[in-house]
């Protein structure tokens, strides 16, 4: 059984190498969204591990944090805009078509990433520790990006943020 969970840790751990590498390339000469990507990554990565989720929707978490913001060029292209409302449109199915050609995802994860990838702007009914995890690590970044005032980052705190290692970064990050 611990050889099983060991092998299934090890395939995560590559599954999200390569669809990190796959994202790099999809957003080839623009490095603000891949460092974007790499951050909210990673910090979703560390609330997901301070929180205890389990296997499973630890990899939904992390896969979805890497191509959360898919939706961007694609909404540019369409729209002439990037909003949120536009990339929880566009993203779910250019996320489909690069997480079905890697083939190392099922569709159930598939269907719950394409989800979570719809609907990670989108504040007023968050369901799942996987969708709450992912605003906040979108927020830790986006906070520093866009350089919002304290009070701004008071307001998210109290109407975003719920879960303990999401509050302890940004409390010693920005408060």
């Amino acid at each position: 059984m611990q050889d099983m969970e060991v092998n299934e840790k090890k395939t995560a751990v590559w599954q999200l190498h390569e669809l990190s590498d796959r994202m790099v390339t999809y957003n080839a000469g623009d490095p603000k969204r891949i460092q974007h990507l790499i951050k909210v990554h990673y910090f979703a990565r560390m609330i997901g591990l301070s929180e205890g989720l389990d296997t499973a929707t630890q990899l939904i978490l992390e896969a979805t944090a890497i191509v959360h913001d898919i939706g961007i060029r694609i909404s540019e292209k369409k729209y002439g805009v990037c909003d949120g409302k536009h990339q929880e449109q566009e993203g779910p199915a250019e996320a489909r078509k690069l997480l079905t050609e890697m083939g190392t995802f099922s569709e159930a994860q598939i269907e719950r990433i394409c989800w979570l990838v719809g609907h990670h702007h989108t504040y007023d009914c968050i369901e799942g520790m996987d969708y709450q995890i992912l605003v906040e690590a979108d927020f830790l970044v986006n906070i520093y990006e866009d350089n919002l005032p304290v009070e701004a980052v008071r307001k998210v705190r109290e109407k975003i943020f719920k879960t303990k290692a999401g509050l302890s970064l940004l409390d010693r990050m920005y408060l």
